[in-house]
């Protein structure tokens, strides 16, 4: 396995205190019994107990342990252990420490175990039909009460929607949710947070009430509708699949590009996107999420190869994905697959708002792009067009990277503006 840069290190960091943790650790001193492989990184971390602190890496994974308590994954001790190993201070040793043989053979059956066999009662098939025809029942009346909510909203204007309190909206996405449409519940009440502190709402709420509209006719036209544009509407509304249903269907082996990834956070849901490339320029975007309390999975390194077959979930393209086994082989690759222009991408994005108008996020494998700064906005350039940077873009370090002159740069755009996750470099490519 080639070692990781230290960006790399950095990108699989869950957060930046964890990262600054780890750099005060990141010293042979607390260090002992260190060593690497071609698969596993491990040593022992003296902490202020008496007894040191066993960590191990699994660099195909990636996965991280720790007999430390911290819930992060990775924790500072093994981030420290990584920017060791990245730096070259732990040398290739052909004796695994026990600690470290044990936890890798444990994974390594676990992996080969067989999943388990789905139980023999099947469900009564009049029962389900029942219960379907309930859900169905419930969602046609919340949509149409929805649609009566949307008259009056516009019939009253825009101005006097922004002077509603924020009980206006809560009581709307109340209702959604006890109709089984938690997603247009969720959009509801980001609008009634927007409408009150962003400075281009009249813009935003127009176009979301247009979202909205256009989502309750597709549901309302959905026995007429194909079956990747009714699996977009279910998402649409919250009708979730089950994981287990994809997994075993529409399936696409490897390998795999790490194109890019980020995380977000909105105080009470994370969500980590992580966008992959096939060699045919197929897009997939794995999403992972972690309520209260959770732990989000183990992000994929930006640039690695992955061998990994993943499935597919219906809908129009890019189409989420998720992976079907642990991936391996995380081979470390050069150039951006897929690069185009940002006219292109335009292309592609209006032709996908063409199918599926709620949907706003297209991936940008960009090339030979500048990073400009136009009156007081950073934006995003070539010779075919430019696009404004989204709030809270890493404009600085990428124009450190980049040095000012045209790089490679993954990405996102969203809301006409575009999210940088990974500069692809001539010799590695950088998260951002």
């Amino acid at each position: 396995m080639t070692r990781w840069s230290a960006s790399q290190v950095t990108e699989v960091a869950p957060d930046a205190s964890s990262l600054a943790a780890a750099r005060k650790l990141a010293l042979p001193g607390p260090w002992r019994e260190t060593g690497c492989s071609d698969v596993l990184v491990w040593g022992q971390c003296q902490g202020s107990g008496k007894t040191p602190y066993q960590v191990s890496v699994d660099l195909v994974g990636p996965a991280y342990r720790c007999s430390c308590p911290s819930r992060k994954f990775p924790c500072k001790h093994a981030l420290a252990l990584l920017m060791l190993w990245s730096e070259g201070v732990i040398d290739e040793s052909g004796q695994i420490a026990a600690f470290a043989d044990e936890w890798a053979t444990q994974r390594a059956e676990k992996a080969a175990k067989p999943t388990r066999a789905a139980t023999e009662s099947t469900p009564d098939p009049a029962a389900q039909a029942k219960r379907l025809e309930q859900r169905l029942a419930r969602m046609d009346a919340g949509v149409e009460d929805f649609r009566l909510w949307l008259a009056d909203l516009v019939r009253g204007g825009l101005a006097a929607a922004r002077n509603q309190p924020y009980s206006y909206w809560d009581t709307a996405a109340a209702r959604l949710v006890d109709a089984q449409l938690p997603a247009l519940a969720e959009r509801v009440r980001e609008a009634g947070s927007q409408v009150h502190a962003s400075r281009e709402w009249a813009a935003y709420l127009l176009a979301e009430l247009g979202r909205w509209w256009t989502i309750t006719c597709a549901w309302q036209a959905r026995e007429g509708l194909d079956t990747d544009a009714m699996a977009d509407v279910r998402v649409a509304v919250g009708w979730a699949q089950s994981s287990e249903d994809v997994r075993d269907g529409d399936a696409r082996p490897g390998p795999w590009t790490v194109l890019g990834a980020v995380r977000t956070d909105d105080g009470k849901l994370q969500e980590q996107r992580t966008w992959l490339a096939h060699d045919d320029g197929e897009v997939v975007a794995v999403l992972d999420f972690a309520g209260y309390g959770q732990t989000l999975a183990v992000p994929q390194l930006s640039g690695a190869r992955l061998d990994v077959t993943v499935s597919r979930y219906p809908g129009a393209a890019p189409r989420r994905a998720l992976f079907r086994d642990p991936p391996v082989g995380a081979v470390p690759v050069t150039g951006l697959p897929g690069r185009t222009t940002l006219a292109a991408v335009h292309a592609a994005a209006a032709e996908g708002l063409g199918r599926t108008p709620w949907r706003g996020r297209q991936p940008a494998p960009l090339a030979d792009v500048r990073v400009v700064r136009e009156g007081e906005q950073w934006r995003v350039s070539d010779a075919t067009g430019s696009l404004p940077m989204a709030d809270g873009a890493p404009v600085w370090v990428l124009l450190a990277v980049s040095g000012g002159e045209p790089v490679d740069v993954f990405g996102e755009v969203e809301s006409g503006a575009f999210r940088p996750l990974a500069v692809w470099l001539d010799d590695q490519v950088m998260g951002l």
